[in-house]
Parts: structure tokens; C-alpha cells; sequence
């Protein structure tokens, strides 16, 4: 890693910092439901008509059971909506390259992908999608799915904060409130800039370009002409970074020279995936009247970001082992997969990112990455994507991590654990691990079953550990509601099989609401708690001692579950690599 790159990478979580507190400020107001905000003048009005016209009475609290049910019935009224926009292309509007439906494996596991921000993309942009369906059936999910992560995060805080009662908001007010004040305003600024950079932002059809030079194919025919996709990019392009949804206009996603054209965008998409997740630790700590805790979770966050950045840049910087034991050269490092106007490092701090963000977009193929290099992004999903992680999602992840730490540090003392003066019960800590086994046993069953079988080997690009990676990963991004891949594996093989579209989708869903529904209990639990006042016996949730625990309960839990499944991937694979061979 060069000067260069360590000052780039200081210079972004230094910006990541500083916003954290302004945007954690405004959050205060948006998810208060009698907040103040210099919108209120023009954006008052039509939140109260929105309310009219849902017939919601944005006064009414509602408990934990009646929270969850709305979250779910508008989930799944948007799953089904986003299908049958996918189903009916066709004869739909928008569509100037008349591109037919979407068949009902695909479409099925692209309305659940968008629906539970995960943005997997079992299918190729510019050639799939109408403008009509990337534009509303698409990125009208990337604003719900990212409400509703924002909204599940605002409902566990709400928990901790308030005590002796039942309420844990208005999911609806929450939903309305976070798209019209947060998410709407800033991806038009957003969108703006990115067309400024470059990025189109037009209903035209695709032009077509006449080859300086004809391509010659190998039946002895040549491509003389190249179609370039235009289209509605920039808006969509600005809320997957913001809501972390990661879901490309293009099929090579934010490595198209039209997704992300210029570095200054790079860096910017970069940091748009952390602004609301980092912001939202300071939101926590506001809300709890403790703003240290806020920035504990906050540096924890960051430890396991800046180690990871470390070791995946370290590992492309080093280049393929493959090539050391030939003798080539390695000065470039590893060059494979990544476009040479961001360069090594600029593409391994974006897969760091975006898989500690669970948002999915890639400037670089991590199935190109090294072993270890592949390794990292990979992990971090694994971890429950809580380094920042997905807007609200990264914070209800993290605070069972939280939940757990508390736990251990009472049973260490020999007192009952407590979190912020409220007690932690077994009902608290069966919730917080329930949701976290429920990403372990989708992850590694889902991987199991497609690896003892015919179905799951046809859709690989690698055999051996890496073929292994290519499946671990994507049921991992599945699961962990990221949407990257290793761009090895194959959704839909040669031989039409469906099943790795619908097992993907189940685990989607998986990862996605069997998570939230334990949070949300948990939230409901510990709301009906009085707090008690701090005693000397009381574990701090401030300072160096929680931090620490907080990343050793964080690794240790991602290490027992996952390492024995890593150690057949990327771990195998690099030793085999030391030793000059691949598989």
C-alpha cells in the first residue's frame, strides 16, 4: 500500500467521522414523530396527506407484535407488486428495446432480492430489465427496503430508551417520515452530482457504435457494431449506494464506466454507503442519553473495518501466489478483475465496504480477488454485515452483538447482566441468539445441500476450494441480505435449472425476516423494563474495556460458526496457491 492509499483511506474514515454526528443530529429529528426539520415547510403537507390517504392515525403507538405485522404486510404487498411489474415488461410502457417478461423463477427471486435489500441480481441489467421495471418496480424497492431497515433500527432503540410501557412508535409515520425527509431529499442532490460525473440520466434508447476495429469470433464471424445502454441510471444509482441496496442498472454494476465514470464519483459512492449506518450509532447514543455508547459501537465498528481494509489491500498488493511460484512478475500486485482507473487498493477498500455495508455494489469481481484477498468481504458478511452494515440493519445487528457482550461481562462478575440500567433476562438473550442462528444454519445448510448436489456443481465456474467460495458466498450474500457475488457462480446453469434461484430466494427471505421478527421481539421486551440506577457493580458500555469485548464477541461468534466452512474455501485454496497450485 502506497502513501497514496493510506491517505485516501484516511481521508475517508476521517469524512466517515465527521458526518456521523450532523446526520446522526437529523435522524434525532426525522425518527421523532413530532421532530422539527427546515423540510417541515414543504414536505409537512404531504406527509399529512399521505396519512389521510393510508387511513393512518399518525398519533396511535403501536406494540411490538402490531409494529411487526405492518413491516411484514408491506413487504410482502411490494414483493408481490415488484413481481408482477417483472411479469408484465412486455406490455408495459418503457421498454424501447422491447424486452419480453421475466420468467417466474427469475422474477420471483428478484422481487425478494429487491424486497429485502439484498439486490442479488440473478440477471443482466441492460439486457432484462425495462426502463419501467428498473425504474419503478426496482428502485421503488431500494427506498421501501431501505425505510424499512432504518425503521426496524429506530423501533430496537426505542426499546432500549423508553421504559415501562408498550409502544415502540408508528411503523407507518416511521416509513412515510425516513422517505420523504431523508432518503428522497438527498438522492435527488445525489443524483444530481452523479450526473454531473457522468452518469446518464435519459429515457432514450440505446445507440449503437460502428468497432474502429471488427472483432473476430472464433466461427470465423466478426462484431462490427457495439450497443451502448443509456437509461435512467443516476436515480437509481443514488439510492442503491444511500440505502446500501447495491442493485446495478448495469451487470457489471459500479465497475460501468456509466455507474461510477470518474474516481471523484468512487469515492463518493463509497461514502454514501456508510453516511446513514455510521450516522445511526450516534442517533443510538442521542436516544439513550448516552452519547458514549453511541461512539463505543461507532469504534468497534471501525476497528474490524480499518483490520479488515489492512489485510484485503495487503493480500491484492501482494499479487497471486500463483504467479510468484512461476517467476512472473508482481509489481502490480493483482490487477485481475478491476478496473485500472481505481487500481488495487481504491477496489479493495470498495469490497470491504460495500460487504461491511450488506449494500452488494462492486467496482471489481471478488472472484478474481486472491484467496485471502476473497477471503476478507466474504467474512464480513459472515460477521452479520454489522461493521456499519445495511441501514438499520447494520445497528439491530450490532446491538445483539451488544445484548451478548452485557451478558458475558455479568456472568464474568457474578451479577445479573444489565444494558443501560435495564435488566437482560433469558427471554432477551434467546431473541438475540435466535436471530443470529438463523443466519448460521441458512448460510451453511443452503451451502451444504448445493454442494452434495448435481444442481449446485452445474452452476459453478471453479471447481475445487474456490468452487466451494463461489457457493459459501453466494448463499452468505443471500442470507446477510448483501447481494455481491463472486461472479463465478451461475444462478440459472446451462441446463435450466431453477433451483439455485429459488433456494437463494428462500434464503433472502431467511435472512431477511426470520432476523428481524426475534429483534423486534427483543425490542418489545426490553421497553416494558424500568432502568434502574447504575450501581458500582454496573459493566460500562463506554470506553476502551466495551469496545474490546465488543469486537472479541463480534470475531469470536463469527469464528466458531464459519471457520470450519472458510478453512474448505479461501483458506485451503491459499495455501494450495503458496505451493503453486490451484486446486
Amino acid at each position: 500500500m502506497s502513501n497514496v492509499d493510506w491517505f485516501s483511506f484516511a481521508l475517508y474514515v476521517g469524512l466517515v467521522a465527521l458526518i456521523t454526528r450532523p446526520l446522526g443530529l437529523y435522524l434525532v429529528q426525522v425518527l421523532d414523530a413530532n421532530g422539527k426539520t427546515f423540510l417541515d415547510p414543504v414536505v409537512r403537507p404531504l406527509e399529512l396527506l399521505t396519512y389521510r390517504l393510508m387511513g393512518v392515525d399518525h398519533n396511535e403507538e403501536y406494540d411490538w407484535k402490531r409494529y411487526t405485522m405492518a413491516m411484514l404486510l408491506v413487504s410482502a404487498v411490494s414483493c408481490v407488486f415488484t413481481y408482477a411489474i417483472l411479469r408484465l415488461q412486455h406490455v408495459l410502457p418503457l421498454n424501447p428495446q422491447g424486452l419480453p417478461a421475466l420468467g417466474e423463477a427469475l422474477a420471483f427471486n428478484t422481487a425478494v432480492s429487491f424486497t429485502t435489500n439484498t439486490n442479488w441480481q440473478s440477471y443482466v441489467g441492460e439486457s432484462t430489465m425495462s426502463y419501467f421495471s428498473q425504474m419503478v418496480a426496482l428502485t421503488l424497492q431500494n427506498f421501501m427496503s431501505a425505510a424499512v431497515g432504518i425503521a426496524i433500527a429506530a423501533a430496537l432503540v426505542r426499546g432500549i430508551a423508553w421504559q415501562s410501557g408498550e409502544a415502540l412508535g408508528n411503523f407507518w409515520v416511521d416509513l412515510v417520515r425516513i422517505a420523504y425527509y431523508l432518503l428522497l431529499p438527498v438522492c435527488v442532490v445525489f443524483a444530481v452530482f452523479l450526473v454531473s460525473q457522468g452518469v446518464p440520466q435519459n429515457f432514450r434508447p440505446y445507440d449503437t457504435a460502428r468497432l474502429v476495429e471488427p472483432i473476430r469470433l472464433a466461427d470465423g464471424t466478426s462484431v462490427e457494431t457495439q450497443s451502448i445502454a443509456q437509461g435512467p441510471v443516476a436515480s437509481q444509482v443514488a439510492i442503491k449506494m444511500l440505502g446500501t441496496n447495491g442493485g446495478g442498472f448495469y451487470n457489471t454494476n459500479a465497475a460501468h464506466p456509466y455507474e461510477n465514470p470518474t474516481p471523484l464519483s468512487n469515492f463518493v459512492q463509497m461514502l454514501s454507503i456508510f453516511a446513514i449506518g455510521s450516522a445511526l450509532t450516534y442517533y443510538l447514543g442521542r436516544i439513550t442519553r448516552n452519547p458514549g455508547h453511541g461512539w463505543a459501537v461507532w469504534a468497534a465498528m471501525m476497528v474490524m473495518f480499518v483490520a479488515a481494509v489492512v489485510v484485503c489491500g495487503a493480500a491484492e498488493s501482494r499479487g497471486n501466489p500463483l504467479h510468484q511460484a512461476l517467476g512472473l512478475a508482481v509489481a502490480d500486485g493483482n490487477m485481475e478483475g478491476k478496473e485500472v482507473r481505481f487500481g488495487i487498493f481504491a477496489s479493495s477498500l470498495f469490497a470491504v465496504i460495500t460487504t461491511s455495508a450488506s449494500c452488494g455494489a462492486v467496482n471489481a469481481m471478488h472472484d478474481s480477488f486472491t484467496a485471502l484477498g476473497g477471503l476478507v468481504p466474504l467474512f464480513m458478511i459472515e460477521l452479520g454485515e454489522v461493521v456499519i452494515g445495511g441501514v438499520g440493519a447494520g445497528l439491530y445487528g450490532m446491538l445483539v452483538f451488544v445484548i451478548l457482550a452485557v451478558f458475558i461481562a455479568g456472568l464474568m462478575v457474578g451479577r445479573t447482566p444489565e444494558y443501560l440500567g435495564k435488566k437482560i433476562g433469558a427471554y432477551d438473550v434467546k431473541m438475540a441468539m435466535l436471530s443470529l442462528l438463523v443466519l448460521c444454519g441458512s448460510i451453511l445448510g443452503f451451502t451444504a445441500w448445493a454442494s452434495a448436489s448435481e444442481w449446485g456443481t452445474a452452476g459453478l465456474n471453479n471447481s475445487g476450494p474456490h468452487g466451494f467460495s463461489e457457493m459459501l458466498y453466494a448463499y452468505s450474500s443471500a442470507t446477510g441480505n448483501n447481494g455481491s457475488a463472486f461472479a463465478g457462480l451461475t444462478a440459472t446453469p446451462a441446463n435450466g435449472d431453477i433451483r439455485y434461484n429459488l433456494t437463494l430466494g428462500l434464503a433472502m427471505l431467511i435472512g431477511r425476516f426470520l432476523m428481524i421478527v426475534p429483534i423486534l421481539a427483543l425490542a418489545g421486551s426490553l421497553v416494558r423494563k424500568k432502568v434502574a440506577p447504575p450501581s458500582p457493580g454496573t459493566f460500562p458500555v463506554s470506553g476502551a474495556t466495551f469496545v474490546v469485548l465488543l469486537v472479541g464477541c463480534v470475531l469470536l461468534v463469527g469464528a466458531l460458526n464459519f471457520l470450519p466452512a472458510l478453512a474448505l474455501g479461501p483458506i485451503v485454496e491459499h495455501f494450495l496457491n503458496l505451493q503453486g497450485r490451484m486446486y
